[in-house]
């Protein structure tokens, strides 16, 4: 029978709105509704406006939901909430200027140690790489550095969980940017990677001193640390330092884990710094 001479009922069209129908009809009516637009009409009696102004919304929610970047893409198909993946694609430390300027970095100072050959250590990369996941997760959350601060502090996250996440995808992409690095060094051996664990020591320490002075702050001082303990221990002319030795390669790793459980211990204070930070407000923040 063709559409045209046959319609839906009433009591039918009433199931259908209320999710009642069930193939195989439920295909039929669907198939009918699609050309027949006399039982359109008559269905648009049996549905809740509020339902269909519901739909309307989710629609509309779909069609400008803000489609994901490359970074953000890659994080959800690994199995990343689409929430986190969205905070850490924010990410300033992940963002291509920032990388590109780490691998220009690091390409400058690889090609410095290559040159200088007499050093027992290639220094200008074992010096300057650590010190670049440090700035990088100081960049990677704050109101003056994060375009996405507001979002980053309204969202459901526990300010010291969104601070892990965002430095541990800081630590990958600067660790994997300083290996291959390493890679244009062959002569030095296993020395060349000693910048592996200062890396770590120097992400924590700027971690556990950031609930008191910020992440900016803190990484200012453990950067300043860092230049004056190679100045102190390094002989430029030969690279000699006591900090690429397995004695001070022990000694950092050390103080990496004393960090990390500092961190841990005052977990809290990120989200109390955090609250503190949103009420003082730009007025407030000027007379501090």
């Amino acid at each position: 029978m063709s559409t045209v001479e046959w319609h839906v009922a009433d009591d039918d069209l009433r199931g259908y709105a209320g999710g009642s129908a069930a193939p195989p009809w439920l295909w039929s009516t669907e198939t009918h509704l699609a050309a027949c637009a006399a039982c359109r009409a008559r269905l648009a009696r049996h549905v809740d406006p509020m339902v269909i102004d519901k739909g309307w919304v989710r629609l509309d929610v779909e069609i400008y939901a803000p489609t994901p970047g490359p970074v953000e893409a890659v994080l959800i198909r690994l199995g990343v909430p689409a929430s986190t993946a969205r905070l850490l694609a924010c990410t300033p430390g992940l963002r291509k200027s920032w990388l590109a300027a780490v691998a220009f970095t690091l390409a400058i100072t690889a090609a410095a140690a290559r040159l200088a050959q007499s050093m027992a250590v290639p220094i200008p990369l074992l010096a300057i790489a650590p010190l670049l996941p440090l700035i990088g997760v100081a960049i990677s959350f704050g109101p003056r550095v994060d375009r996405s601060y507001e979002l980053a502090v309204v969202a459901p996250f526990h300010t010291f969980r969104l601070l892990l996440l965002r430095c541990v995808a800081v630590l990958s992409t600067t660790t994997t940017l300083t290996a291959v690095a390493s890679l244009a060094l062959p002569g030095y051996g296993p020395v060349v990677l000693g910048w592996l664990v200062p890396s770590l020591a120097l992400t924590l320490l700027s971690l556990a001193l950031s609930p008191r002075l910020g992440p900016v702050a803190a990484a200012f001082v453990v950067g300043l640390a860092w230049a004056a303990l190679l100045v102190s221990t390094t002989r430029l002319a030969t690279g000699d330092s006591v900090v690429f030795t397995a004695p001070g390669q022990v000694a950092l790793a050390t103080a990496a884990v004393m960090a990390a459980l500092l961190v841990w211990k005052t977990r809290s204070g990120f989200d109390t710094a955090r609250h503190l930070g949103r009420a003082a407000g730009p007025a407030a923040r000027r007379t501090l």
